[in-house]
């Protein structure tokens, strides 16, 4: 059967007519469940439920998923409720569409009622031959399985939710609501446990400055995230204590050698002076941020670039440079996850995103954000984390 993501019948073969009883015209264009509900006459029925289960996970993760052999009655076609006992081996398959989206859903069953029903199940067993004993226990362990994998499920949507109220409580950032010119992006690695060690922050600082930074620090999931938070708050802290964004680095580097997990990890650092309207940076290994002018062209501040943090035995200061900007330029900061592909030359992926950013200079800060991981094909997340920020100055 062919299944909309809507669960929708699109197309059935023959084999599926004949296997249900049912014509063409009996099942397209009607909902899989109002078609074959649950025998509400059995207490135990679970095949709604766990079909269900399974055909959402594939929209979800976009990945076949294999069912164990389940009973699920389909009613007889021209009895009102009256059902018959059915078994069934599934595979639900994702068809996806050029947007990377579930398009359609294969849909393929194999009836085993015959050979479940001319076998003794576990609990009618007695005494059995080698071979049908052998058939009930791996019908018995498949069952196990199933509800194993169910409970496993159950427990990692769990963690996932306690790991994204984390890392949404870590990235708050209370003065980024101030800069309504300014948007902000995160989006953890596929596949991963949807937090990262990626972040950005944006702090108000006197005399008409703010600091913006973004940083990456090695690795996945919640052992990278809790890093990542000590190193922001670290960070933030700094810049209120010293002056300039390269003594705040060096600040940072020295802390970084205490927390386990945060060395090798990447950030750069700009200070923003709205009243002199000049941009002070500095960077620890990471890649450039770009200030976009209004026509278009785009300038890497490339200029103050250090190796990551505790790349160094010893501490020594770091490099610090500026540049002027002018009203309406915007200012792009990003982690490495946008821009670099495998086998790909960096010089190359610098040079695909000044051309995205060149294209559209003239948009808002939000459409423009929007705009680039569609133009870089990452809308969708990719294999490292991203964290963006677009400033419009």
């Amino acid at each position: 059967m062919v299944l909309g993501p809507d669960l929708v019948l699109a197309d059935v073969n023959e084999a599926a007519c004949r296997v249900t009883g049912r014509t063409r015209e009996d099942l397209l264009g009607r909902y899989l469940f109002d078609v074959f509900p649950d025998n509400l006459a059995d207490p135990d029925a679970e095949g709604v439920r766990n079909l269900h289960a399974s055909l959402h996970r594939v929209l979800r993760s976009k990945e076949p998923d294999t069912m164990a052999p389940m009973k699920y009655d389909i009613p007889v076609a021209d009895r009102p409720g009256v059902f018959e006992e059915r078994w069934w081996s599934a595979i639900n398959t994702p068809v996806l569409g050029p947007d990377g989206q579930v398009e359609w859903i294969i849909h393929r069953g194999e009836d085993m009622t015959s050979f479940i029903l001319s076998h003794p199940r576990p609990r009618e067993s007695g005494a059995l031959s080698d071979g049908e004993a052998m058939e009930v226990e791996l019908y018995a362990r498949a069952r196990e399985l199933e509800r194993l994998n169910e409970e496993l499920r159950q427990a990692h949507a769990r963690e996932r939710q306690v790991a994204v109220t984390l890392q949404k409580a870590m990235l708050r950032s209370p003065h980024l609501a101030r800069h309504r010119d300014t948007a902000v992006r995160y989006l953890p690695a596929v596949e991963s446990l949807n937090v990262c060690g990626d972040w950005y922050e944006v702090v108000d600082l006197p005399e008409n400055r703010f600091a913006v930074a973004v940083g990456d620090v090695v690795g996945h999931g919640l052992e990278a995230a809790a890093v990542m938070g000590m190193l922001r708050s670290a960070l933030s802290a700094s810049l209120r204590a010293v002056e300039g964004p390269a003594r705040a680095l060096d600040v940072l580097g020295l802390y970084a050698r205490y927390v386990e997990g945060a060395l090798a990890t990447t950030v750069v650092q700009a200070v923003v002076d709205t009243h002199a309207r000049r941009i002070l940076y500095s960077s620890a290994g990471h890649p450039p941020p770009i200030l976009v002018h209004q026509d278009g062209t785009c300038e890497l501040l490339d200029q103050a670039t250090d190796p990551p943090l505790g790349a160094r035995p010893k501490p020594v200061p770091r490099p610090q440079a500026d540049l002027p900007y002018t009203p309406g330029d915007t200012f792009v900061l990003y982690t490495d996850g946008l821009i670099e592909r495998r086998g790909e030359d960096i010089d190359a992926s610098l040079q695909r995103l000044t051309d995205a950013l060149a294209r559209h200079a003239p948009d808002e800060p939000e459409r423009l954000a929007d705009a680039l991981l569609a133009d870089l094909g990452v809308s969708s997340g990719a294999r490292d984390d991203i964290a963006l920020i677009v400033i419009r100055l």
